[in-house]
């Protein structure tokens, strides 16, 4: 379980981050990542919800980027009480679903839970940037979940999908960070052939990030892409006979 990483996105308020501290505790997980919080880490009003759990809070990584915060996770999964549009419909299940990736994937390295801040959520850029997208279902009459709230379940699925023994054999699956770089060699590459081009740029090129985001690239095929997009680049750049 503690291949598992909690990151919270510009969280606002410190009880927050003190009550998911907590959780994480309860469920056996220690990393904890901030991407440029508004709430401090040493505010008491946190650490007074964080009991028993202090040392999560003192060891926790404060960080500028979601890229930074998870550069070295094989799989990101981010969380979402809005659904539907083109952002929030594709890899997209509920907790008891989408864990099992998760779990499978902590056999070959780190993996993130990511949850955006109290009032918005993820962004629409958060969101392209994840493999998968997590939504709890809740009553349509009140749907937005309290952010520690969000994350104690979210973390008991994944505990109970961990304990039914749902892991395999590892396999080397890339992490973000170099996907992240094939993803933007792919983009450059895409627009120089004109495959990406307008207003069905950013929609065509969020659908490729999934569809390879499933796959579970290995660090060999990543670089087998990449080697791809150079040539694609080197063939858009040679002059065209008259």
């Amino acid at each position: 379980m503690n291949q598992c990483r909690v990151v919270l996105i510009r969280p606002k308020i410190a009880a927050n981050i003190g009550a998911t501290a907590r959780v994480m505790r309860n469920f056996g997980v220690s990393q904890l990542t901030l991407v440029s919080p508004e709430a401090e880490l040493q505010d008491p009003r946190g650490r007074l919800l964080a009991t028993h759990a202090e040392e999560i809070l003192d060891s926790a990584k404060v960080v500028s980027d979601l890229g930074e915060a998870v550069a070295n996770c094989v799989l990101v999964v981010g969380t979402s009480g809005r659904s539907g549009g083109l952002f929030r419909q594709q890899s997209v299940g509920p907790p008891e679903q989408i864990v099992t990736h998760l779990v499978r994937a902590m056999a070959s390295g780190p993996v993130a839970l990511v949850f955006g801040p109290e009032r918005t959520g993820l962004t629409d850029a958060e969101v392209t940037r994840c493999h998968h997208l997590m939504q709890i279902h809740t009553d349509a009459g009140h749907p937005a979940l309290n952010l520690a709230q969000a994350v104690a379940i979210s973390l008991y699925e994944l505990h109970k999908a961990w304990q039914g023994g749902h892991s395999v054999a590892a396999i080397e699956i890339a992490p973000f960070s170099m996907q992240e770089q094939m993803f933007s060699q792919l983009q450059e590459a895409l627009v120089a052939i004109h495959f990406l081009y307008g207003d069905k740029a950013e929609p065509l090129m969020h659908g490729i990030r999934h569809m390879l985001g499933k796959a579970r690239l290995t660090k060999m095929e990543v670089k087998l892409l990449m080697g791809l997009a150079r040539q694609m680049l080197w063939v858009a750049r040679q002059p065209r006979e008259p």
